[in-house]
């Protein structure tokens, strides 16, 4: 499972559409806890906020709003509650290290979606985030990608340093 820290208006068709699908997922995890992945690591930043399901009906709005833009139609209607009152904190770390993940995927399946953003040092998070100081999350399992991927300096900067 993937909720993406990065804007939707960066992914390609099939992040668009897996985040959509594991978002979801995360819906019903975090409506009904005792189902599976109830634990997974992924929903933490979700499961510790005041208003969860408000939160992650929040993250599915935004994707589903950027999937209207682009022309495709994404069922609202599953969506089950949203507006959650507080924006949900993410490491500038975080984002750096997934957008190198996401950059090294958009280069093998999406040419032309990698070369718009390729040039992008620090991408704009999901409207659901707010971008603090720090490190990679504790969650996250990291993989490097080789030449593609972030590199240590791009992971441990700072928001100042590269904006």
């Amino acid at each position: 499972m993937r909720l993406w820290s990065i804007h939707p208006r960066h992914h390609d068709r099939q992040a668009l559409t897996a985040c959509w699908r594991e978002a979801l997922l995360a819906q019903a995890v975090i409506t009904e806890p005792d189902r599976g992945y109830s634990h997974h690591p992924q929903l933490r930043r979700f499961q510790q906020i005041e208003n969860p399901r408000a939160a992650i009906g929040d993250y599915l709005s935004a994707i589903a709003d950027e999937a209207d833009a682009r022309g495709y139609h994404f069922a609202r209607g599953k969506i089950r509650t949203t507006g959650a009152a507080e924006p949900i904190t993410v490491n500038d770390g975080q984002l750096r290290y997934e957008w190198g993940h996401l950059l090294a995927k958009l280069k093998l399946r999406s040419p032309d979606v990698w070369e718009r953003w390729q040039l992008i040092a620090f991408p704009d998070p999901h409207p659901l985030f707010s971008v603090v100081d720090g490190p990679i999350a504790e969650w996250e399992k990291v993989v490097y990608h080789g030449t593609t991927g972030p590199s240590f300096e791009a992971i441990n900067g700072s928001v100042e340093s590269s904006r």
